[in-house]
């Protein structure tokens, strides 16, 4: 590989010929073979709007000339517009805490494209990755931005989304579901009856929930440290920026962005971003019980419940023929139990703002949008590839359904608890429909209890 010198304030050091980006990255390079992992694109696509934003901001401000400006513009935009942008970011997301590498990859790479569209002889002067493109910016103030910018930006262009359909969906198909009764079930024993419509919409009511949740976070998560600069006092920064760059980075994305209330609280800390993992955190525990539910009523079909077929996607077994299994239940499942572990992650990160800075950023921002993008797409598959999919086993429902004991619960306003339990325990025992059992253990009518104990009447309620 071709290496061409370059400088920054520790000396000289070979960079790959071609690259975009400078000292700082390769520093970095050098000094994080950790992972080979960089932070997510989505994260970096937020770091390059903040520059232009600022960019913007900083020329209305007279604090960058219009040509300098622009040139960052230009810069931006055909980063953002490039099929190969994450070849330019290559630092690891096990770096410094506080993402400096990363900010600064940023500044070098726009600044080397800036100066093909500045005319430096003209101006007499460069962009400079410190001087212009981090104008009145310190990575301590740009990466929490980041990392609130670009979970703003999933949130509502992916995971809301996905949510929404997901709950939709179940909707859609408990209604058409209304029909049919079935055992419920509690501590996984048989239980009173329920509707299959009250079982989807219940899932339903739970994905609301979270939706409510994360947009009223997404108030939260729109608030930017930009302009704390190092520490939170806005040094370096012209007084006006904030205000300026918030208003910018809102025309620029579609999303109103403001300043932050307090710019010392959003520097030293991470509780945003605390607070919007554990409601992923709920998200992902949602997923499971709906997951753990259709595989549960998906089980057999022989040997299990067997009430529903979920879609057969794929053969189920390298060995035994025929196996088909509830794939996409099981993959919802490991995307609840990673969300979790990392929500875990980031509430260790979220303890590691000692004083004015937290120096955990790029870990809480990789595994936060790692923990978006597998909730949106695992809701999405789960939507349309079991939820809307799914037929139900109705001879499967009945078997047991007129049999199960329990429903003599009905009863117990008529014959009292005790009574109950006595008919409840014979027709157990003896394997036989507590319709014929109560029949002959108290003095109603064969009528009088098929009437009391229909399935589908107590699903109703009341008395």
């Amino acid at each position: 590989m071709k290496m061409r010198i370059e400088k920054d304030s520790m000396g000289e050091l070979d960079v790959p010929e071609n690259a975009l980006y400078g000292a700082q990255t390769q520093r970095a390079i050098n000094n994080f073979p950790i992972s080979d992992e960089p932070l997510p694109e989505a994260f970096i696509r937020s770091l390059i709007l903040i520059k232009a934003a600022a960019a913007r901001a900083n020329e209305s401000l007279e604090c960058l000339t219009p040509e300098m400006s622009k040139a960052i513009q230009n810069a931006c935009e055909e980063l953002l517009a490039a099929d190969d942008l994450m070849q330019h970011f290559p630092v690891d997301v096990f770096q410094t805490g506080s993402g400096t590498s990363s900010n600064m990859n940023a500044n070098e790479v726009i600044a080397t494209l800036a100066n093909a569209y500045y005319c430096s002889e003209a101006n007499g002067s460069v962009v400079n990755p410190n001087d212009h493109v981090n104008y009145g910016q310190s990575s301590n103030d740009v990466i929490p931005s980041a990392i609130h910018v670009s979970a703003t930006l999933e949130l509502t262009g992916h995971l809301l989304p996905a949510l929404v359909h997901l709950k939709d969906t179940i909707v859609e198909k408990g209604t058409a579901l209304a029909g049919y009764t079935k055992t419920g079930r509690t501590h996984l024993m048989d239980a009173m009856p329920v509707r299959l419509d009250q079982t989807f919409h219940a899932w339903a009511a739970q994905l609301q929930d979270n939706i409510d949740n994360l947009t009223y976070l997404e108030s939260k998560t729109t608030q930017l440290a930009q302009g704390g600069t190092a520490v939170g006092t806005g040094i370096n920064a012209h007084p006006e920026f904030a205000e300026l760059f918030a208003k910018e980075l809102s025309n620029l994305t579609n999303v109103t962005f403001s300043k932050g209330k307090n710019f010392f609280a959003l520097i030293g800390s991470q509780d945003t971003a605390v607070a919007l993992s554990g409601q992923l955190k709920a998200v992902a525990v949602t997923y499971m019980k709906i997951a753990n539910d259709l595989r549960w009523m998906n089980s057999g079909p022989l040997a299990g419940l067997g009430e529903i077929s979920l879609q057969a996607l794929q053969p189920g077994s390298s060995i035994m023929p025929g196996k088909v299994n509830p794939v996409i239940p099981e993959a919802t499942a490991m995307v609840a139990a990673q969300v979790i572990g990392n929500d875990a992650a980031i509430t260790i990160g979220g303890q590691s703002g000692n004083f004015e800075l937290n120096v955990m950023l790029p870990m809480i921002a990789k595994n936060l949008l790692n923990s978006i993008k597998l909730l949106a797409n695992s809701g999405q598959l789960l939507a349309d590839n079991a939820i809307a999919t799914l037929t139900v086993n109705e001879d499967k429902l009945n078997e047991a359904l007129h049999r199960n004991p329990i429903l003599v619960t009905a009863l117990n306003p008529i014959i009292g608890y005790g009574k109950a339990a006595e008919i409840a325990k014979k027709a157990y025992k003896e394997g036989r429909p507590v319709v014929d059992v109560a029949k002959e253990e108290t003095e109603l009518s064969r009528d009088e209890l098929l009437s009391l104990l229909d399935p589908a009447k107590l699903t109703h309620g009341g008395l």
